[in-house]
């Protein structure tokens, strides 16, 4: 065997790749780390789920193994150390997933917008008529440069809104900003002027708690909320407290930790607040641009002369939409 496969390719990916290697799919083994253990003794190549992590203990029990491949971006459920003293290449779709993501937090804005639609999508068909709003000539919050807010910027430019953003990692002269027709603000202004707030910010361990009282204080009352980044991002009882007084009207979130608003959290009883199960990636474009970046990565690493180190390996091309071409790295060292 050459290639594990416990996440799925599309069709297509899938033939391609074992037109060429030696390939078993067993997705039943993220549920079973002892067989997948096991399994991973043989393989050369992985291509795992999230919810998989990989530690140095995950690694020693694949002696050959040479790439760890995952259909999303995000290193937090990877040991990348432990990978480069291994000479394991580190494969991500990083960018497979932008345009989705973008088209996810753009529905959940005219969702939120727009709350009657909802009611009927739920079978409610006597719901009571509830006045909506227009994104054109919102003030939409940006906060977060993250890839995938270029792409809703565009988006949300045709609807006529108007869009102010803030990052905490790109300074307000950077011209990214003039790029994007974002016009650059303090976080506090951004609060203040804001119909709408999307939060796509790339976390980091700093960031914990970056939405907190302090600058909830700030919000525009009656905002609405769409994000798709880590939940650790978000201070609960503030958050609560923010979803409850009125200062956030509704909130709707992509792939929240299992704790965030369970049972015992402030944010359980949040009515107004509405998580997705990381569906902002879940679409048939997203998935097919990822499966073949992904099978033509791990073809290219296993490809390779055997001497060569891992380190000049090539940096991938992947193709989005539009035809356009973007650079992206085809491995991660830190």
């Amino acid at each position: 065997m050459d290639i594990l496969l416990v996440d799925r390719l599309v069709p297509e990916a899938l033939a391609w790749l074992q037109e060429r290697h030696g390939l078993e799919s067993r997705p039943e083994l993220a549920a079973d780390p002892s067989a997948l253990r096991k399994a991973l003794y043989k393989a050369e190549a992985v291509v795992l789920p999230r919810k998989v992590v990989v530690t140095q203990e995950f690694l020693d029990f694949a002696p050959r193994l040479k790439a760890i491949a995952r259909m999303h971006g995000g290193t937090d459920n990877t040991d990348l150390e432990a990978c480069r003293e291994r000479g394991v290449r580190v494969i991500q779709a990083t960018t497979a997933n932008v345009r989705s993501n973008a088209e996810y937090l753009l529905a959940s804005l005219l969702l939120l917008y727009r709350r009657g639609i909802g009611a009927a999508l739920s079978a409610d068909r006597n719901a009571e008529i509830r006045l909506g709003r227009e994104l054109n000539g919102s003030v939409v919050g940006v906060l977060g440069l993250a890839p995938t807010a270029h792409t809703l910027a565009l988006m949300l430019h045709s609807l006529g809104a108007k869009l102010i953003g803030y990052d905490p990692a790109v300074h307000h002269t950077a011209p990214i900003w003039q790029r994007l027709n974002i016009q650059p603000v303090g976080l506090q202004d951004l609060m203040v002027h804001s119909d709408a707030v999307t939060v796509q910010v790339m976390y980091a361990s700093r960031y914990h708690n970056f939405i907190n009282e302090k600058l909830l204080a700030h919000c525009k009352p009656g905002q609405v909320w769409v994000g798709i980044s880590r939940s650790q991002l978000f201070e609960p009882e503030a958050f609560a407290r923010a979803l409850g007084d009125g200062r956030i009207e509704a909130a709707l979130l992509d792939g929240a930790d299992a704790g965030f608003a369970s049972k015992g959290s402030p944010l359980h009883e949040c009515t107004n607040l509405f998580l997705t199960p990381r569906l902002g990636s879940q679409t048939r474009e997203a998935r097919l641009r990822a499966s073949w970046y992904v099978a033509h990565r791990i073809h290219e690493t296993l490809s390779a002369p055997k001497d060569g180190p891992v380190s000049e390996m090539p940096t991938g091309m992947m193709d989005l939409e539009g035809g356009a071409r973007r650079s992206e790295p085809a491995f991660i060292v830190r």
